[in-house]
């Protein structure tokens, strides 16, 4: 008796199946891809939200995270905000904070992805401040002052926060409540911030301490390591 034999090869089934993989897969791509640009934020498309301001070319990325208060948040011109960036103001959704922004950003922020940003006090931001990413800054803290109640339970203490302009926070760094960063300050990346840091300053550790500073006389102390040159080749 003649055998069925199938009409495909297994080679061509298997090239087939690998074929419709691809076509599916950048399909995908190619949707998310439009849902990310469709979904960002501008000042032309500001989606559900109601920002007190967003600047001219600022763009934050979808999908965002938790976002609340935003009737006083004032975001300047050029800001990039990545995905999954967390900003609100107040301590739960539906508060009257009153007339005035109560967060700021600047010209030219960039907050990197999975950053959060939390104001029930004032929080100034300064212009070309760049965050990498996970970055931290909270007006608020927990209290503990009554032992007998949950931690959670306690009103927190607020204070408010200041990050000077050209500042640099690395990926993980928190500032906390009432922390003041002067102007082109680097914070080192999981630094943990409080109290004042001087301008052009270098901080690090948890908590936080000046690690290197500029001065008008003896230029950065201590000295900056020198860049290594590029070799260069003959041609």
């Amino acid at each position: 008796m003649p055998k069925y034999r199938n009409t495909f090869s297994s080679g061509a089934v298997a090239a087939l199946g690998a074929w419709r993989r691809r076509a599916v897969s950048r399909a995908v791509h190619r949707g998310w891809r439009w849902v990310r640009d469709q979904g960002a934020v501008t000042a032309e498309r500001p989606g559900p939200y109601r920002f007190r301001r967003i600047g001219d070319h600022t763009r934050l990325a979808f999908p965002l995270g938790t976002v609340f208060g935003e009737q006083w948040i004032d975001i300047g011109d050029h800001c990039i905000i990545g995905e999954q960036v967390t900003l609100t103001v107040g301590m739960v959704p539906g508060m009257d904070l009153g007339p005035d922004p109560l967060l700021r950003l600047g010209n030219g922020v960039v907050l990197g992805r999975g950053s959060h940003v939390i104001a029930s006090r004032e929080v100034t931001i300064g212009d070309d401040v760049f965050c990498g990413p996970y970055v931290y800054v909270t007006s608020d803290n927990h209290s503990y002052e009554d032992p007998g109640q949950p931690i959670g339970r306690q009103w927190p203490r607020s204070a408010p926060v200041v990050i000077g302009s050209g500042s640099w926070l690395g990926a993980g760094a928190v500032i906390l409540p009432g922390a003041r960063l002067g102007r082109n300050v680097v914070v080192a990346a999981g630094a943990v911030v409080r109290g004042e840091v001087p301008d052009h300053a270098v901080v690090a550790g948890v908590p936080a301490k000046v690690v290197r500073r500029w001065d008008e006389e003896r230029g950065w102390t201590p000295p900056l390591r020198p860049v290594p040159e590029r070799e260069t080749t003959e041609p």
